[in-house]
């Protein structure tokens, strides 16, 4: 649904964006992680025709941002919440999105089926007629996020849906992201929540100027280490040592105090005879874990190396 081939954008002697490619799957919901700086805007902004690109390619769908009868293509299939929700304040909730859906062309009856689906979706139905400028910070969030789908875009980029809001707040906005996950939105996600990605996003790009990485939560989560099973015993005798270091799918064994750290290619699938060898062997097994890594140990690990390049 989206793809980029060496994107680049430069203001002057500044490379904001730097030969970025990739793909993102229709229905998808996709990460995009990075410091302050890093580009992600940027590469939103170009992705929506905001600004112009300086090379490479990129498309949405079936039309590329180099043309400017595409461009108009893709404004219209596209949605797009920005860090700025820019509503006018004096403007009831319904006035806002209304003016948005006649500037989106939508006809007046889906116009009206829309906003009222998406207000009752956000629980803001029973405060329609009250001007914005009246709304909490995260309300205002939530009628923003309505503006950008009221005419049923394709693709949906939100820019930190979730920066600055109340816990609750932005569970709301979690929750009715996973909503939109279901109907099989295609979502493209500035953040930088680290958390709330690995929650909602099938796949996370780490970008920092240049893109660093994609894949997807779990598998970057497991790319700092190699997986560990880790079992905790009462004790670790002699016998339930030797036993475990006589089996062909524990490449590496340690023991520390009363636990066995073991290097394993798959868990799942050899962890129930690890827990078999070491029972025979007279284990008293408390209970079994992996050693993982986070996606915030990711992050850091993959900003860090990328700084000093």
């Amino acid at each position: 649904m989206i793809d980029t081939e060496n994107l680049t954008r430069k203001f002057g002697n500044l490379t904001a964006v730097d030969n970025v490619t990739l793909h993102v799957e229709k229905g998808e919901v996709f990460g995009f992680l990075g410091p302050n700086g890093a580009g992600k805007t940027t590469t939103v902004r170009m992705l929506c025709c905001l600004i112009g690109k300086t090379g490479g390619q990129a498309r949405i769908g079936d039309f590329t941002v180099e043309k400017e009868e595409d461009c108009l293509k893709i404004r219209k299939i596209v949605g797009f919440l920005p860090e700025n929700v820019g509503l006018y304040d004096s403007l009831s909730a319904y006035r806002n999105l209304d003016f948005y859906g006649k500037l989106y062309e939508v006809p007046e009856q889906k116009r009206q089926e829309n906003i009222e689906r998406l207000l009752r979706l956000l629980g803001i139905w029973e405060r329609r007629e009250d001007s914005v400028g009246t709304f909490s910070k995260g309300t205002k969030q939530k009628i923003a996020i309505a503006r950008a789908l009221i005419h049923e875009p394709q693709v949906l980029f939100l820019d930190e849906p979730t920066a600055n809001l109340d816990p609750e707040a932005a569970k709301t906005v979690r929750d009715f992201i996973l909503d939109l996950k279901k109907e099989k939105t295609t979502i493209f996600l500035n953040t930088h929540n680290l958390d709330e990605a690995e929650r909602l996003c099938d796949r996370i790009a780490i970008l920092k100027t240049k893109l660093i990485v994609v894949d997807s939560p779990k598998n970057l989560e497991r790319s700092l280490y190699n997986r560990k099973t880790i079992v905790h015993l009462d004790i670790v005798s002699d016998d339930v040592l030797a036993a475990v270091k006589q089996l062909d799918a524990v490449k590496n064994v340690k023991a520390n105090d009363n636990k066995l750290i073991l290097d394993v290619d798959d868990p799942e699938k050899e962890n129930p005879g690890i827990v078999k060898a070491i029972v025979q062997a007279g284990g008293n097994i408390q209970y079994v874990t992996e050693l993982r890594s986070t996606l915030e140990d990711v992050y850091l690990k993959l900003i860090r190396e990328a700084s000093v390049k």
